[in-house]
């Protein structure tokens, strides 16, 4: 018998998943999965295809005997972009609990590119993959859901700014899980020194609340400089999910205040 994983982390793309993985990793009561943190189940149709028992046969075998219990889950941060990962999540672990890492959109954006581009996954200047990213997606969310089986290069590698509007995200995750099942977290005031915050974390996954000594910075990208114009203009196109993720969180998120 395989454990179930108790938490996801669904998301968002190059917003510290990594860095609460591993941080989570070291607590004494979570057991990671054997090879890699991101299974990537729900949103890749072949793997989906494979079953339940497929899917647990990432996770460690049950250890209900120990004590104190431990708990294990996966980080996989397409999850919460894809149409359909959440209703297959909820479907299949009704009781899991999901955490969602924000960071500024603007930055993730850039983040991502970088990213795609070591991959070799892109070719485009950021600049000209902003503008192609519209011809890139169009149709691409419908025909996911119209077809399960379909899997879309530029929907989980090109979305740069889809990726960053949050809140439609956040809303369909609410709605499918219920908000009492979905932490979300805003990285940059969460991961600050002493990491005030993390007893949180530990309350919501129902453990100990032992913390990390140090705040670990996982997968950080060289700082090149975006053309200052550039991120005005992504800082403006934000303008309106921002506004929308106040509403939907009860507060401002820390890249705009």
């Amino acid at each position: 018998m395989r454990m179930k994983p108790t938490f996801i982390i669904a998301g968002a793309q190059r917003c510290a998943t990594t860095s609460i993985f591993r941080m989570l990793a070291q607590h004494p009561q979570v057991q990671p999965p054997a090879l890699n943190k991101g299974i990537h189940y729900f949103d890749t149709a072949e793997r989906f295809r494979r079953g339940p028992n497929y899917y647990l046969g990432h996770f460690p075998l049950n250890t209900a005997y120990r004590r104190p219990p431990r708990i294990t889950g996966e980080g996989s941060p397409y999850y919460l972009f894809h149409p359909l990962a959440i209703s297959r999540i909820a479907a299949q672990l009704p009781e899991v609990k999901l955490l969602v890492l924000l960071r500024d959109p603007v930055e993730r954006a850039f983040s991502a590119y970088k990213q795609e581009t070591m991959r070799g996954f892109e070719d485009l200047t950021f600049e000209d993959a902003l503008k192609a990213e519209g011809g890139r997606l169009r149709h691409e969310e419908e025909r996911i859901v119209t077809d399960p089986d379909y899997q879309s290069f530029s929907h989980q590698h090109h979305a740069y700014v889809a990726r960053g509007r949050y809140a439609v995200q956040l809303e369909r995750a609410f709605s499918i899980m219920g908000r009492e099942r979905v932490m979300v977290i805003d990285a940059d005031d969460f991961l600050v020194p002493g990491l005030p915050h993390w007893p949180a974390l530990t309350d919501y996954l129902g453990i100990s609340p032992w913390r990390p000594a140090d705040v670990i910075r996982a997968n950080a990208r060289p700082s090149d400089a975006m053309p200052a114009s550039l991120k005005d203009r992504l800082r403006e196109q934000f303008q309106d999910d921002d506004v929308q993720l106040t509403k939907l969180l009860g507060h401002v998120p820390s890249w705009r205040r």
